[in-house]
């Protein structure tokens, strides 16, 4: 079952925007926003090593620090589909030798949720916070958010549209898993891009974004970028798509914003069930047709 919410077009705000969800990798763009507050305070620097480490938290944020990724053990996607605890943190990294560096900071890209754990604890670093305080705080409270909150037990996810994922342990997405309303996931990304929590050069910073190649089979980009924390890219008819698609065991949530000229249009859609390509195609669909109407 497709839901979805479509915000500053001219259709209706649509089918059961109030599902609650587990927010999966939009997460990572959530994270980034915080990060990037800290920035706009002058307590870190996009371009400062971050102590103790060879990168920078750009590189960090745009996957570009060398670092690998838990996904590519098998004995990862085994114990998860096994329905089991989820490893300590530091026990992930020393199974994955996560202190190796793959590449040089800033030579390569490769995608890797344990970049944002890093970040998750700089952010806990820099503010003398919880995470969960310091994300409430700096975004949801700025951008007028409810009913988000992390995850931390499988009951949390139990209370959620989370398809085959109930008995999934949230603490194997080692940077934290957002749950709320799809509705607040489509509002947070709207006001975000719109500007309401980041000054223009550092949101500008945030959406320059680093070439991953050509286009992605069954999916709709045309040129797929990665900004600070975004997804984005061209897709067809020369459109600009931010935001980010998430997936975990049994479920895709894609959160997505274009703009033409003045006008401007977002979509969260969840399905469980489907492939992030198909979600992703369905949001496009959705965009497209609340920015024809918009535009009229």
């Amino acid at each position: 079952m497709l839901s979805s919410l479509v915000l500053n077009g001219q259709s209706p705000a649509s089918d059961r925007s109030d599902l609650m969800v587990p927010w999966w990798s939009f997460t990572k763009t959530v994270l980034a926003a915080t990060a990037l507050t800290l920035v706009r305070d002058g307590l870190i620097r996009l371009d400062d090593p971050i102590p103790d480490q060879p990168f920078t938290l750009r590189q960090l944020l745009r996957h570009e620090a060398g670092l690998a990724d838990y996904s590519e053990l098998a004995d990862y996607h085994a114990a998860v589909a096994d329905n089991q605890a989820a490893w300590p943190a530091d026990e992930m990294m020393q199974r994955l030798d996560g202190e190796r560096l793959r590449y040089s900071p800033g030579s390569g890209w490769r995608y890797s949720n344990v970049g944002y754990l890093l970040i998750g604890r700089l952010i806990e670093r820099v503010t003398d916070l919880s995470l969960e305080d310091a994300v409430s705080q700096r975004v949801f409270n700025a951008l007028g958010l409810s009913n988000v909150r992390f995850a931390k037990t499988r009951k949390d996810l139990q209370e959620t549209h989370s398809g085959s994922s109930s008995n999934y342990d949230p603490g194997w997405v080692y940077h934290g898993l957002l749950i709320g309303p799809l509705s607040q996931a489509a509002l947070l990304l709207d006001r975000l891009l719109a500007g309401h929590l980041l000054p223009p050069d550092l949101l500008e910073e945030m959406q320059t974004a680093k070439t991953l190649g050509g286009p992605i089979p069954g999916r709709p980009w045309v040129t797929p970028r990665y900004g600070l924390g975004l997804m984005q890219g061209l897709i067809e008819g020369g459109y600009t798509l931010s935001g980010h698609t998430g997936c975990g065991p049994g479920s895709v949530i894609a959160v997505y914003r274009i703009s033409d000229g003045d006008a401007s249009v977002c979509c969260a859609s969840f399905d469980a069930g489907a492939s992030e390509g198909a979600v992703e195609t369905y949001v496009v669909g959705r965009l497209m047709q609340a920015l024809r109407r918009a535009s009229v």
